[in-house]
């Protein structure tokens, strides 16, 4: 405050006006991230992440689209093994002409501890094939399994 007239100081104003603002500009940015952009879906890596997202939001019939059809058709659907914290990236892509192999980290996070959350990565492999319709997933890693295989 200005001691003389009681009024505060103009510059404790101002200092409080562009922290305000900076606040407001940290909220915007963190509540409009969004998802991350979709892969194109004519490649082997955008075929895995729709799976897996369908996978993640319990949508096992557009998950089943993007499986061969061979397994689609037999398909006995099943939980796959994922806990409710889960973080799936793209780790690499090995894509020859008829085949590909997709690899994604697993980040699994499970609270409490007396030092907090704790956390594990991994990785697993998708393998898919080229269709006439574009690629397929043939195989999954078990922990986005939504098929059980049927024994004879």
């Amino acid at each position: 405050m200005d001691t003389a007239s009681g009024k505060p100081d103009r510059t404790l104003l101002i200092v409080i006006g562009v922290v305000a603002a900076l606040v407001i500009i940290a909220l915007i940015v963190v509540f409009t991230r969004g998802e991350p952009a979709p892969l194109d879906e004519s490649t082997p890596e955008g075929v895995v992440q729709r799976y897996t997202a369908a996978v993640l939001d319990g949508d096992d019939e557009a998950a089943l689209g993007y499986l061969v059809p061979e397994v689609a058709d037999d398909c006995e659907s099943t939980q796959p093994g994922l806990s409710d914290d889960v973080r799936v990236t793209l780790a690499s892509t090995t894509e020859r002409d008829d085949t590909a192999d997709v690899t994604v980290t697993i980040s699994e996070s499970s609270g409490g501890g007396i030092f907090g959350t704790s956390e594990y990565q991994y990785d697993v492999e998708f393998t898919l094939v080229r269709t006439s319709s574009g690629w397929a997933i043939e195989t999954t890693p078990w922990e986005f399994a939504i098929c059980v295989e049927s024994t004879p």
